[in-house]
């Protein structure tokens, strides 16, 4: 242990930019991290999804544009864009309050956010979908065109 001190210090005293730039990366995982821990918005996988709409009759909210929707999406999903959950514009999914609703987005890093704005409008039950439509694609599951 004592050789690895006597190396970082050096190194550390050498590279004090570079140094810097691990320490703010270490602290930002440290923090995310934390924050999802006690977020209310939980991230599941595609099973996690599918037993979701399966089982607990889950709601799959598509919240890429109208040509991303358009361009392929989960059977049944319902696309509501993300302006319209922020402004409180969605009577779509007033009746869902109780029921699971899964946030997809592209590629899973917008859809957290979106998710907290619903938790607070009232939905109690809310998920985003981990790797967004992105994971889904990525592992064949099937999409509706239109």
């Amino acid at each position: 242990m004592d050789f690895m001190i006597n190396e970082i210090l050096p190194f550390m005293k050498n590279h004090p930019i570079l140094s810097i730039g691990w320490v703010a990366l270490l602290v930002m995982i440290i923090v995310l991290t934390i924050k999802s821990k006690l977020s209310k918005v939980k991230i599941i996988s595609n099973a996690q999804l599918i037993q979701m709409i399966n089982k607990e009759n889950g709601i799959v909210v598509d919240v890429r544009s109208a040509d991303n929707f358009k361009n392929g999406h989960i059977t049944e999903s319902l696309n509501i864009l993300p302006i319209d959950i922020k402004n409180g514009s969605i009577k779509a999914l007033e009746k869902y309050k109780e029921t699971p609703l899964i946030i997809v987005d592209d590629n899973g890093l917008s859809a957290n956010s979106i998710g907290e704005m619903l938790y607070k409008q009232g939905f109690t039950k809310v998920f985003t979908l981990k790797d967004g439509l992105a994971g889904w694609n990525g592992e064949n599951l099937p999409l509706v065109r239109k």
